[in-house]
């Protein structure tokens, strides 16, 4: 529970960075004919059509805005990096150190360095071209799903996405990008748990190791008593800084993307 709590404390402040974004960005918020009031968001009467389109335009951002923690969870690198921090943890055997808000908000900032390419080319061909009114909204939203769904697809295993293309009785088109959302994205996060479970083996062996000699060790001296977990946690923690580990995951993690 606690775990979960933190994980959409970290989203309702990823999504308020976004928010803070778009104000800075979208001359689209500026839309007039628009109040916001203890009752709700209502939008006023206008003669003129292009007011009325960019309330509506404001009410879909803010509709997206609402969706970002699924957003953030489901098409970006959070779920394999938060999943590999837990197993660290879990593996280590401390409990709740580091403590939950520090796991996520590490697993947010390396989500943002692993995404930033995505973010800049979301910025430059979607974004900055739609804020110059170069393009339609729709044509903004067109190059937005492209963009994911290339990342998508690039990260996620192609075994996997053609498993759900054929479950949805979906034919192989000319380009992946073609596909559907509802194709891509259940891909793309069962690819990302099955990624995320074998790095999570991978960092639990060295600490098993180390828990079973410990046991080994009292056993053979008769202290049966002694719980090897008070033991094996400071060559545990002495094992993980002397190779520098947290450096080291970090970049394991980054690396697992590229």
């Amino acid at each position: 529970m606690g775990s979960s709590s933190s994980i959409k404390k970290g989203s309702v402040f990823f999504a308020i960075l976004v928010l803070l974004l778009v104000l800075m960005t979208s001359n689209v918020i500026a839309a007039p004919g628009i109040s916001i009031t203890d009752e709700g968001i209502t939008i006023g009467s206008s003669d003129n059509p292009e007011e009325i389109a960019s309330s509506i335009q404001l009410l879909l951002i803010l509709t997206v805005l609402s969706l970002l923690p699924s957003i953030l969870i489901m098409m970006t690198s959070f779920t394999r990096v938060i999943i590999v921090l837990s197993f660290l943890r879990n593996a280590m055997g401390t409990q709740q150190m580091p403590p939950n808000q520090v796991l996520i908000g590490l697993a947010l900032f390396l989500s943002l360095f692993i995404m930033s390419p995505v973010l800049s080319d979301l910025n430059e061909q979607a974004l900055q071209p739609y804020t110059r009114n170069e393009i339609t909204f729709d044509q903004g939203l067109d190059r937005a799903n492209v963009i994911m769904k290339t990342f998508m697809i690039d990260k996620g295993s192609p075994e996997t996405l053609a498993k759900f293309a054929s479950m949805a009785e979906i034919e192989r088109p000319e380009r992946l990008v073609d596909l559907p959302l509802k194709v891509v994205i259940p891909a793309f996060m069962v690819s990302e748990l099955t990624k995320a479970f074998l790095m999570g083996f991978i960092i639990y062996i060295p600490f098993l190791v180390i828990d079973m000699v410990v046991a080994s060790t009292l056993m053979s001296m008769g202290m049966m008593m002694l719980p090897p977990i008070m033991i094996s946690l400071p060559f545990k923690l002495l094992l993980f800084i002397m190779v520098d580990g947290w450096n080291l995951l970090a970049s394991t993690i980054i690396d697992s993307f590229k």
